[in-house]
């Protein structure tokens, strides 16, 4: 798991330049690959940091920097589900910030919109260990969103019904 202990030595150092210019603690929600390793459901190399944006003011972003390669994915054109922080596990050892990983059935939805060749590679390997009515629930939920963009509803439509017929869902 050295990448993992990469990964958390990264959010540690975002953490300590966080406290050192006294930006309020605040919460960082990840989903994708860092989410997978650092969640420790999947073992496999990544560099970069998806971060749900939470609407986070400017001064976030100094922090963020010191992660550095990020994408902060805005929440209405992002399958989530408006439950998601139920579900999420928050990561030990963090004194200032909080950390939190996405369920492996909320990560595995929020990849169903691109469904490229990493994400179905991701998804076969998460889904053995997924409670499929959870997934069934959360894409629910993620449709009746009145906040998720049209666009990006109409791309998540087409690739789910490619996802249910590929893992029985």
């Amino acid at each position: 798991m050295h990448e993992r202990e990469e990964l958390v030595n990264l959010l540690k150092d975002a953490e300590k330049v966080a406290k050192a210019l006294q930006i309020r603690p605040f919460s960082l929600y990840l989903l994708g690959g860092c989410a997978c390793i650092l969640g420790e459901y999947l073992d496999r190399a990544t560099r970069d940091f998806d971060i749900l944006d939470l609407n986070y003011p400017s001064e976030i972003g100094k922090v963020l920097r010191f992660l550095g390669d990020f994408d902060l994915l805005e929440y209405e054109s992002t399958p989530i589900a408006p439950s998601f922080k139920k579900r999420a596990i928050k990561l030990e050892g963090f004194e200032y910030i909080r950390v939190y990983v996405l369920s492996k059935e909320d990560i595995v939805v929020s990849k169903i919109i691109r469904l490229d060749e990493k994400d179905i590679e991701d998804i076969d390997k998460l889904m053995p260990s997924c409670n499929k009515e959870l997934i069934n629930k959360i894409i629910e939920e993620i449709l009746n969103r009145k906040d998720f963009f049209e666009t990006k509803k109409k791309s998540f439509l087409e690739k789910l019904e490619i996802f249910r017929v590929k893992y029985d869902v």
